[in-house]
């Protein structure tokens, strides 16, 4: 019998991983939403920047869940979706989908170990922050 030996998102590595977010937010001028969820998608850490909108926490939650549940960045889902009509007729039919940018798959050692989504900034600010926290992972 064969058991699948799966890697985690350790609170450790979550709390980094906020902590670096948190650094480059400041760094561009946004308040920002970060969450950071486990493999299967479940909310494993979270913060709200004093002054982040409300909106932010659930946009930021479901572009971690996105992102882990796909294991591909949110904005990739706007070019699939684009010149695929049926794909894009579905689309409104999965509520937590987000395809604009913002969430990247954590990925450790190439297994996706978690999610993380980031809401305030636009989508560009929100994407390079979220990629400045993961270049914590190659170091």
């Amino acid at each position: 019998m064969n058991v699948l030996n799966k890697l985690g998102i350790s609170d450790e590595l979550a709390d980094m991983l906020i902590s670096e977010a948190v650094k480059k937010a400041k760094e561009l001028g946004v308040k920002v939403s970060i969450a950071i969820v486990d493999e299967g998608g479940e909310l494993k850490a979270f913060k709200r920047m004093d002054g982040a909108p409300i909106l932010t926490i659930e946009i930021a939650i479901d572009k971690a869940w996105t992102a882990v549940s796909f294991g591909i960045p949110t904005h990739e889902w706007y070019n699939m979706l684009r010149d695929n009509p049926p794909l894009a007729m579905g689309f409104p039919k999965i509520p937590r989908l987000i395809i604009f940018g913002g969430g990247f798959p954590i990925v450790y050692k190439g297994q996706v170990i978690g999610g993380i989504g980031i809401s305030g900034g636009s989508a560009e600010q929100d994407m390079e922050i979220a990629k400045d926290a993961l270049k914590k992972l190659e170091s």
